[in-house]
């Protein structure tokens, strides 16, 4: 009888670590490969994790509620034959999965059963301290090498150092220099008494999450937003005499995203510079073009699916792409690979009535673009006969970026040239 050990597996670019939210299956259990043992919540997405070997649970590493970093054993299986009476001994756990000192299986066993294991950040540090993506893209950016991180006394999970731990020491280091952090003592908030005309909602995970990476992304970029209204009265006419004829030959909705996206990846290839991330003193130009697109969530909450590698869809894979995210959001059926590896979003405001918006930037990347309402409004039409008014479908374009490394020029000449390829519709084009 052979016992293998499954680890936390890869869950998505930059994730180091899942919380583990319901064992669906328990110990004397038999399982399948490839069925689902577990749900597990990363600060992505929530999604089933499928055992990587048939056999029979022998034991279970994590409880629920753990937070495990990617490679660490959770699981212990028997591969032949029945389930032992009793829980193996600490010798027996071992199996055939190599693991290190401090609990994480071997690099090489997890390149195996995670499939291209993720590089963290410079990984310099001497001691065996796990640090999360945040905890490291603040001390970078604050230039804390990993020795004086090492120096913090961390208050969060198994003396693991947060964000707070990691800000109070900037606050005090003016003062205390390089010394060891000690805890900051627990100081009860006054109580606060509300007027029974009041209802508490307790943030939920997802709305947590998104708070606190707006409040970083605030921190960390310096958002400027450009404005521009662009005339998109042929694709409006197009796209309202096309849309039965796209739902009977492809059985697809035809909605504005498809054609704005298609717009955007336009201008990303004419302005490459807006498709990029930072990393500290460098600016990172990505060559494949991955468009987040915003998804609103029945509960109210914020989603982020990426197309990748947008820029080789046409229109019809594109509207295909749209859909098909949108509906698996709403039904909370995405993947975390769904989630990854985005380099420029996008975010139609209009489909809420909304005309404009100072949208904020998703991290790490340097911009994000506002889609307005499309209305009928009354413009003046030039032409060779002189000026004239009529009425046009109108929208706004709103586009924030990091003016860290976006100046004026590129963030309102990419923003203007998003809006020419929307004024340069072609209203015969065929399907």
């Amino acid at each position: 009888m052979a016992q293998v050990q499954m680890v936390m597996p890869k869950m998505g670019e930059s994730i180091m670590e899942g919380t583990i939210l319901n064992w669906l299956k328990k110990v004397g259990d038999k399982i399948e490969q490839d069925e689902s043992v577990l749900e597990v919540a990363t600060d992505k997405v929530d999604t089933e994790v499928p055992s990587t070997h048939a056999g029979v649970i022998v034991e279970i590493l994590a409880k629920e509620g753990d937070v495990v970093p990617i490679g660490k054993p959770i699981l212990v299986i028997e591969t032949e034959g029945s389930a032992v009476a009793s829980s193996p001994s600490p010798a027996q756990s071992l199996a055939s999965v190599p693991v290190a000192p401090n609990g994480i299986a071997s690099a090489e066993v997890v390149a195996q059963l995670t499939s291209p294991v993720l590089q963290a950040a410079p990984a310099s540090s001497s001691s065996d301290k796990f640090y999360s993506p945040l905890v490291k893209n603040i001390a970078k950016a604050e230039r804390i090498s990993f020795q004086e991180l090492d120096q913090i006394n961390g208050t969060g999970k198994d003396k693991r150092v947060t964000k707070n731990d990691l800000i109070s020491y900037l606050q005090n280091r003016k003062s205390a220099a390089a010394a060891p952090l000690a805890p900051a003592p627990q100081v009860a908030a006054p109580a606060r008494s509300f007027s029974g005309d009041v209802e508490i909602v307790e943030m939920d995970r997802m709305r947590k999450m998104i708070a606190q990476r707006m409040v970083d992304s605030k921190r960390i970029s310096p958002h400027v937003t450009s404005f521009v209204e662009a005339d998109v009265t042929n694709l409006a006419i197009w796209r309202n005499k096309m849309k039965g004829e796209f739902q009977k030959k492809y059985g697809q909705t035809l909605t504005f995203t498809p054609i704005f996206l298609e717009a955007v990846i336009k201008a990303l290839r004419d302005y490459p510079m807006m498709n990029a991330s930072v990393d500290g003193d460098r600016i990172i130009v990505k060559k494949d073009i991955n468009i987040g697109m915003a998804v609103a969530l029945p509960s109210g909450n914020l989603i982020v699916p990426v197309i990748k590698k947008a820029d080789q869809y046409n229109l019809l894979g594109l509207t295909e792409k749209v859909n098909d995210l949108a509906n698996r959001a709403r039904e909370n059926k995405l993947s975390p690979d769904d989630l990854s590896d985005g380099t420029y979003t996008v975010s139609n405001v209009g489909s809420f009535g909304n005309v404009m918006g100072t949208p904020i930037i998703l991290q790490p990347q340097i911009g994000i673009l506002a889609l307005g309402a499309v209305r009928k409004k009354p413009a003046v039409i030039e032409t060779p006969q002189g000026d004239t008014l009529g009425i046009r479908h109108m929208m706004f374009l709103s586009h924030s970026y990091d003016h860290r490394v976006v100046d004026g020029s590129l963030g309102g000449m990419f923003v203007r040239r998003v809006a020419d390829y929307l004024e340069q519709f072609e209203i015969d084009r065929k399907l």
